[in-house]
């Protein structure tokens, strides 16, 4: 319900899972003894360089382990669409949104102010001590995203009528 969500308020919104979620989800499901080669052949549908690999490599992954593993396979299957969204997009780009883990430090650390607080007398009281945590937070954000300039390009040239603003 989630994606259905999304994209009733925003229909033009592209929603990628996180992989790596995706991934230790599924490990899971897995007996240690196969880790390290179920990991060897997930490696090669999600480090795929077209979707259409992806696809293959997945098939090849579903023959080999679909009969030890089928929960793994079904999840898989189950959260595809959502899984792949990323390969729409160039190899620059891909390696900012296959994971979430950004956006979970980021929550993280909301969560770290606001739960001490067990009411707030108002949402405007909330959304101020949003607004001044997100203000600390973003102090430490010296670290700039690897190949930003090719990113922002590819995001152009992708989101071009959206993206004007943030230019």
């Amino acid at each position: 319900g989630f994606s259905e969500a999304i994209n009733s308020v925003f229909p033009r919104t592209s929603i990628q899972l996180c992989v790596i979620h995706q991934i230790r989800n599924s490990m899971k499901y897995i007996s240690f003894k196969d880790r390290k080669p179920v990991m060897a052949d997930l490696k090669q549908v999600y480090q795929a360089a077209t979707l259409d690999e992806a696809e293959f490599a997945f098939e090849m992954f579903k023959e080999k382990w679909g009969k030890k593993f089928p929960l793994v396979i079904r999840s898989w299957e189950n959260n595809w669409l959502e899984l792949t969204t990323y390969f729409a997009f160039p190899r620059e780009i891909r390696r900012l949104i296959y994971t979430t883990n950004t956006v979970e430090a980021y929550h993280r650390q909301l969560r770290k102010i606001t739960k001490t607080k067990t009411a707030f007398p108002t949402d405007d009281a909330l959304r101020k001590i949003v607004y001044l945590a997100t203000m600390e937070i973003t102090k430490k954000w010296t670290m700039p995203v690897q190949n930003w300039a090719e990113c922002i390009s590819q995001f152009a040239i992708q989101y071009g009528d959206r993206l004007s603003g943030a230019l």
